[in-house]
């Protein structure tokens, strides 16, 4: 079967597809058709060691995937071959078979496209987590999102809508913020032409922002941090712009504010009930048409490296996917 591997620490070029054994499930395990592996951004890091794990090399990028049943392990219940089932694993989707427990995957409902169910895993089970269990949001309140163009950051506009939020859409150009709009932003503030803790400020009457989402870092964090309301939640998910930020300890202490992490992978083995709640409420919301993920673009299998330099140049508004098998 086709794989495409990372042989040596490199940016995407150092990516190659070739051909390797097709595996076979084991006790407890599915064996699935890929038929779309979806990217995010911590797979730039990790094909470059950077990112909180390294897995041993040779290894296919891609947590997430949708494809069909082929055969399963011996004890396995609730799935069979020929169904639509969608996933996650800590990377290694951008193959043609992989091989996964039954913890891990959920069947795709009926009517739901398989690169919508690919895009919902990682972006929006972690935006998802974080805005009900690590942010307990709650309807009426206010959600700034930092890098809301990008996969987490319109999953979380996305999903702050459906649970009721105020949502104040952050992003680095004009483009970017009219795509939020789009996918639902109550109002956007462009952090490249205006003070963003002075516009959320504005924003909110003074008040300042109840949750704020941050996966971007880097000198944005502390200036949404100044102007988080009292009690108010921050979210730390990531640090797509680099820089890992130093808030100073008085911010919170005078704002009576919290600074959360948000760490989706750890979530998924400590709380497994939960998160298998939260997928399925993500599929439900899709079924009905509540949810609709963007797509910026698929590439083909054999693009992964194409398709990986397009999320490093920020040149994404939602998911980038990669067609493995038609």
């Amino acid at each position: 079967m086709k794989a495409v591997l990372s042989k040596e620490p490199g940016g995407p070029s150092t990516l190659v597809v070739e051909e390797i054994a097709k595996p076979e499930p084991k006790k407890g395990e599915v064996l699935v058709k890929v038929k779309i592996a979806a990217l995010n951004f911590f797979d730039c890091l990790i094909i470059e060691d950077k990112y909180q794990f390294r897995p041993p090399r040779p290894f296919s990028i891609a947590a997430e995937m949708a494809g069909v049943v082929e055969a399963v392990g011996e004890g396995v219940d609730g799935f069979a071959p020929g169904e639509r089932v969608c996933g996650y694993l800590p990377t290694g989707t951008a193959r043609e078979f992989i091989t996964a427990p039954t913890n891990v995957l959920s069947k795709i409902p009926d009517g739901v496209s398989d690169e919508d169910a690919a895009c919902i895993m990682v972006t929006y089970g972690t935006s998802y987590h974080a805005l009900k269990q690590r942010a307990d949001l709650k309807s009426g309140e206010t959600l700034a999102v930092l890098g809301a163009s990008g996969g987490v950051g319109q999953a979380a506009v996305e999903l702050g809508k459906i649970m009721g939020a105020n949502v104040i859409a952050c992003a680095s150009t004009n483009e970017k913020l009219e795509f939020c709009r789009e996918c639902g932003a109550d109002e956007v503030v462009n952090y490249t032409d205006e003070d963003l803790k002075d516009r959320l400020k504005k924003l909110t009457g003074g008040k300042g922002c109840d949750v704020i989402y941050d996966p971007v870092g880097g000198d944005f964090s502390e200036a949404a941090f100044r102007a988080i309301a009292w009690e108010g939640r921050f979210l730390v998910v990531g640090f797509a712009s680099g820089p890992i930020p130093k808030i100073p300890l008085n911010l919170p202490l005078l704002k009576g504010a919290d600074l959360r992490g948000v760490f989706w992978g750890t979530f998924t083995a400590r709380q497994p009930q939960d998160n298998a709640d939260n997928i399925s409420d993500l599929l439900g919301w899709l079924a009905d048409g509540s949810l609709k993920p963007h797509v910026d673009s698929v590439f083909p299998m054999e693009e992964a490296a194409k398709a990986l330099d397009k999320i490093a140049s920020r040149d994404v508004k939602g998911k980038v996917l990669l067609r493995v098998a038609d």
